[in-house]
């Protein structure tokens, strides 16, 4: 596949990714399912060497809070951030301090009384994109009736309006996020349910084994990711027949990409398309 020859993609056993690939062409559209995580996997994570902002990114640059949260947020991030993809700590090592990094952060928006009715604005004003082909992505899928898993350590709220203002929030996208909790007047008090942080979707997947029992017989999943801890999100599928990890590397390539070759069937370094995703659906489909 020509996609395939780009300098971004990286694989480690070719054969085996060819087989897979046979695999979920054999079973088509009646047996597929996508996983994917959305920051930074079906958003971009730069444009025009500029980062773009996450869910919660979103939040800290707007002109919903004051200065004052936007500088505690940062250094909650600056700190964090770090831990989070420190090739030298195992996931277990990071994880206490990325409930402390949600915990605090969101302890801080609720401090600042968001309200509902300006979300839909602060996503228009911010530089949120999707990835290069997600209208083609979210079409094909939704015409074939594919059902689409969203499960994302952002907040849940945001990501809904992203893609219903991108037009590409159809009914076969399930979200599963963090979602807000406001008070009879709209106004922030909480987040709903159990965290879900970027190394806790194993626990995520298997509370929502419901969803998957539904798609019992989807056993062929497309995964997609940006990071060690989104290898876990189909962990909730029981039966899984064929299944092709995607990942996208944007950052640390150097030190990551190994670890990322191991533990991904494609590896996507620095790569702002879903280009790769794209061509395989358009051989199943």
């Amino acid at each position: 596949m020509p996609e395939f020859q780009k300098k971004t993609v990286h694989i480690k056993d070719p054969g085996r990714v060819e087989e897979i690939i046979c695999g979920l062409i054999k079973g088509g559209a009646a047996k597929l399912q996508i996983i994917t995580d959305f920051d930074m996997t079906l958003s971009r994570f730069s444009y025009n060497g500029k980062r773009c902002p996450t869910c919660h990114n979103i939040i800290d640059n707007s002109k919903l809070i004051t200065e004052d949260c936007r500088k505690k947020l940062l250094q909650l991030k600056e700190t964090y951030y770090a831990i989070e993809i420190d090739p030298a700590l195992t996931i277990e090592e990071k994880y206490p301090y990325m409930v402390e990094w949600y915990n605090k952060s969101h302890a801080l928006l609720i401090e600042q009384g968001l309200q509902k009715d300006k979300l839909a604005e602060t996503v228009r004003e911010s530089d949120v994109m999707l990835k290069e082909g997600y209208e083609n992505f979210f079409d094909k899928l939704s015409e074939h009736n594919i059902p689409v898993f969203i499960f994302s350590a952002g907040i849940g709220d945001i990501l809904e309006e992203v893609i219903h203002q991108a037009g590409v929030y159809h009914s076969n996208v399930k979200v599963v996020s963090n979602f807000m909790d406001f008070d009879e007047n709209g106004i922030l008090k909480g987040f709903k349910g159990e965290l879900i942080h970027v190394y806790n979707k194993h626990d995520g997947a298997l509370k929502n084994t419901e969803y998957f029992k539904q798609l019992k017989d989807n056993s062929n999943i497309i995964l997609l990711g940006d990071s060690q801890g989104d290898l876990s999100m189909a962990d909730g599928v029981a039966n899984v027949e064929h299944i092709l990890k995607i990942g996208y590397l944007n950052d640390k390539v150097d030190e990551l990409l190994e670890k990322y070759m191991d533990s991904y069937d494609i590896v996507l370094v620095k790569d702002e398309s879903l280009e790769v995703a794209n061509s395989i659906l358009q051989k199943i489909l």
